[in-house]
């Protein structure tokens, strides 16, 4: 009888666990990490272009210096933030690392202005081939941030929600993740002059 007592009490206890949300909160919780590795895999792939781009640059438009050193230090300070799955958790991490990559995009988007200035370097085969690589590279940023930003969405409803809130409070203590966000300035479109 004590065994029968035992066995249902756990199969209750099984029952009751199986509707907590656990397994749901665990995988929302890994498909925000996998979301951020093809966040990074595709920052990366930027900044694995940018030496090529701007060395090529560099034959046609030796004294725009200014331009091209700002393009490699932007790179490198992209370098210096720590990235991982652990910037997700950190609200200040996250935005510096944000910030590291809209420094790196506007000084991309000057180094783009400037190949503009040379028609010989336009016509290059291989700047064209790093611009359509570059272009879609960004493209791919973008959809890999906005699938991080779904991602974070329903792992954030998960965890806010009953009665998985309950489960997170008790045993996980997961937090919110920060989703990505437009950077200041971005609401005003840029001028566009003929």
């Amino acid at each position: 009888m004590h065994r029968l007592i035992t066995f249902l009490l756990l199969s209750l206890a099984a029952l009751s666990l199986s509707g907590c949300g656990y397994n749901t909160i665990q995988s929302n919780d890994e498909a925000v990490t996998a979301a951020w590795g093809d966040v990074e895999a595709s920052y990366q792939r930027r900044a694995d272009l940018i030496p090529n781009l701007v060395e090529t640059v560099k034959g046609y438009a030796a004294h725009e210096k200014e331009t091209l050193t700002a393009v490699t230090e932007a790179r490198a300070k992209v370098g210096q933030v720590k990235i991982g799955a652990d910037v997700m958790k950190d609200p200040q991490a996250f935005a510096e690392f944000q910030a590291a990559q809209g420094g790196l995009s506007s000084a991309l988007s000057r180094l783009m202005v400037v190949a503009e200035k040379y028609p010989d370097l336009k016509a290059n085969q291989s700047f064209q081939d790093f611009q359509h690589q570059l272009e879609g590279t960004e493209n791919r940023i973008n959809v890999a941030r906005v699938r991080y930003n779904q991602a974070v969405q329903v792992f954030n409803t998960s965890i806010r929600t009953f009665p998985n809130n309950l489960t997170n409070n008790f045993l996980l203590h997961l937090s919110r993740r920060e989703p990505f966000k437009a950077e200041a300035g971005a609401e005003k479109a840029p001028p566009v002059k003929f």
